[in-house]
């Protein structure tokens, strides 16, 4: 089991940025990658950014430029940064982990940015 922990939401004005950070605990040592996904009001769950352990990322076409992840091993720490922010950007956004077949989700963090 994994268990992901979300913090760094909010609310900020467009062009703002906001860093989100997902700590996870558990079986760590079987996580193969982690990654962020949104969900809007009315919208399906997307993907927003993946990383894997060996550190190659992948972001959705809206998150290219603005949005950057990474991670601290040594703190089992995954980051969003999350740069010139949009109001389409307004979503729960959450932390997402896979072992092999299972994936484990974070209870997501609600991020608002005003117009």
């Amino acid at each position: 089991q994994v268990q992901l922990v979300e913090s760094g939401g909010g609310l900020v004005q467009a062009g703002g940025s906001l860093r989100l950070s997902c700590a996870a605990s558990g079986s760590i040592f079987s996580i193969n990658a982690m990654g962020w996904y949104r969900q809007a009001p009315g919208k399906q769950r997307e993907l927003v950014a993946v990383i894997t352990n060996g550190g190659i990322t992948n972001s959705a076409d809206s998150a290219k430029g603005r949005f950057t992840i990474s991670r601290d091993n040594a703190k089992n720490t995954v980051y969003l940064q999350m740069n010139s922010l949009k109001p389409e950007d307004t979503a729960v956004y959450y932390c997402a982990a896979w072992t092999g077949p299972n994936g484990y989700w974070g209870q997501g963090t609600q991020v608002t940015v005003s117009s």
